[in-house]
Formats: C-alpha cells, structure tokens, sequence
C-alpha cells in the first residue's frame, strides 16, 4: 500500500459521515485498511480509492522560486550569495534550518558556525537575523540563546533540501 499523503476535500462532512455510517451499518466486524480506504472513498463520492488517488493530486511547487533558490547554492552545496527576492530568502533558510538541532539552546557563537560552514560568503549575521525575520528560529531579548522554531517544511523546501543533499 503506498504511504503517499492524499489530500481530501470534503465538501459535505454531514453527508459523508452518514454514507460511511450506513456502509459501516451491516458489518459485525471493523473493515480491514484496504476495504476502510474503499468505505472513505466511496463516501466522499470517488469509484473507489485508486479514483481518489488519481483525482487528488500532490500540490505543485513553485518552479520560478525553486529555480531561483536553487541558483543562489554553489555545486557544493554552499550558498554562494543572498537572494534578492523575499520569497526565494525564505526558501534558502530552510537548509540552514535544518543543520540546527532541534529542541535545543545555542550560543549565537554555535549558532554562526552552523551558519558559516553552509555559505560561500561572509555575511552570517544576515542570514542569523533573517532565520528569525522568516520565524524560523528565535532568540532571547538579550542574544544570549537561539533556538530553532519546529516548523514543517514546505514542499519547496523539501525540494531544495533534497536537491542540495545529491550535490
């Protein structure tokens, strides 16, 4: 069975849960996975749910920003200068998001070095500022910790960092 995320918009929840109710009704034992994805398909008005897989498809990613972010990284992997576009430096804080440890304080020290072994140019202090600028990680009033904010990743984000990762 394939462990990909199928979105689902149910229009009605009123109307989908009395299908699934009535479907559930005759049965004197819980269906198995399989015939539990039919039941959830069924009653959100799909064939069955290879209906609904091919009728929901993954959300697109953003191409142009995507190209733009991924020309900002050198063939090592580094990021080699800073994007003019806010949505591209967004995007670009995501690796540098990832090589912090999660649920963990650091010494802005820690934190600029995490910084400088990813980027080709001296300007750390940018990208520390803009890590939280883009809420994705967070310091005390006095500077004196920083600390990563646990966030899911965008699929553009995933995208870049998978990218970066087959340099």
């Amino acid at each position: 069975m394939s462990k990909d995320a199928n979105p689902l918009f149910i229009a009605d929840v009123s109307a989908f849960t009395k299908t699934l109710r009535k479907s559930l009704a005759g049965q004197e034992a819980l269906p198995g996975h399989a015939a539990m994805l039919a039941l959830v398909a069924k009653a959100a008005g799909f064939r069955n749910h290879q209906h609904m897989r091919v009728t929901t498809s993954p959300p697109e990613l953003d191409e142009l920003a995507m190209k733009r972010a991924r020309r900002v990284f050198g063939t090592d992997g580094r990021m080699t200068r800073w994007p003019k576009h806010t949505k591209v430096q967004g995007l670009c804080l995501w690796p540098f998001w990832a090589r912090m440890p999660a649920h963990r304080d650091l010494r802005e020290v820690e934190v600029n070095t995490i910084l400088k072994e990813g980027m080709a140019f001296v300007d750390h202090v940018l990208l520390r500022r803009s890590l939280i600028d883009h809420g994705l990680a967070e310091r005390e009033v006095d500077g004196s910790a920083y600390r990563r904010i646990e966030r899911k990743p965008t699929p553009e984000a995933l995208a870049l960092m998978a990218h970066l990762r087959n340099l």
